[in-house]
């Protein structure tokens, strides 16, 4: 059999996990659950059993009955911990097909009955829909926006619960010598009355890597902690608490927050 064969596609062991996984092997960021039954090798983030959800569903007063709606879902792990609370419905749309293609490997090895992957922008998504969502999730997600300040005015449009977890910028970043070079430049910029500072943020080498989880351009800009709040406030979000703030995180300072109105 030659290098490069299509028959180098083939699985040639008994059916289990570990073959589904390895479609994908060295590109998986998430620790698969216990709750598969069988050890597996995959990445090393518990995104599957995340204290960062479980503190959100908790403040929330739970999910049970929810529906709700989830912007980038990278490889199901928060997915399926909506799933597992009691959400009515989970509908989460990915645009990176790779990471779209993980999410439904790991619905069939968790059997996520009540989780819908689409594939696509969540963006044009809520720019055209008229669905409404009694919780939004957004973990990961506003940091690889080019235009986050637009995505937090479309998600006042569709529900009066919010969950994100996200970067934001710091005037530290400039000492930090892992993190300075990715910040390029910074403009004003306005959304529907509210006026802010972007900060461009380059992927540029993490471009190269297949397991690259960012945003659909090569750059996006970031907010500051204050423009977040901010931007969060004007769009209707009066009830704001926070938890999980790291100021050193090695990819820029960070934290939860969740959001009703």
């Amino acid at each position: 059999m030659s290098s490069g064969s299509i028959l180098d596609a083939y699985v040639r062991s008994a059916p289990s996990p570990q073959s589904a996984i390895d479609i994908f092997k060295g590109e998986w960021s998430s620790l698969f659950p216990a709750a598969l039954g069988t050890p597996v090798q995959a990445g090393q983030i518990p995104l599957f059993e995340d204290g960062r959800m479980i503190w959100a569903i908790n403040e929330f007063g739970g999910i049970n009955g929810f529906n709700v709606l989830e912007l980038g879902p990278l490889e199901g792990g928060h997915s399926y911990m909506l799933d597992l609370y009691g959400a009515a419905s989970v509908t989460a749309i990915e645009a990176n097909t790779r990471a779209y293609l993980k999410c439904l490997i790991a619905k069939e090895l968790l059997d996520m009955k009540r989780v819908k992957f689409l594939c696509g922008d969540f963006l044009e998504y809520l720019r055209t829909t008229a669905a409404q969502f009694d919780l939004i999730v957004s973990s990961g997600v506003l940091y690889h926006m080019r235009n986050p300040a637009e995505l937090i005015s479309l998600l006042a449009k569709h529900t009066s619960r919010l969950y994100m977890w996200t970067h934001y910028y710091d005037e530290r970043i400039q000492s930090d010598a892992n993190l300075r070079h990715k910040f390029t430049s910074k403009g004003l910029a306005q959304v529907e009355g509210f006026h802010h500072i972007l900060y461009r943020q380059e992927y540029q080498v993490s471009l190269a890597y297949p397991g690259f989880c960012g945003g659909s351009e090569n750059y996006s800009s970031w907010l500051s902690r204050t423009d977040l709040f901010n931007c969060l406030t004007h769009f209707g979000f009066k009830d704001i608490r926070i938890a999980h703030e790291q100021t050193d995180h090695p990819h820029g300072p960070c934290l939860s927050l969740v959001a009703t109105k």
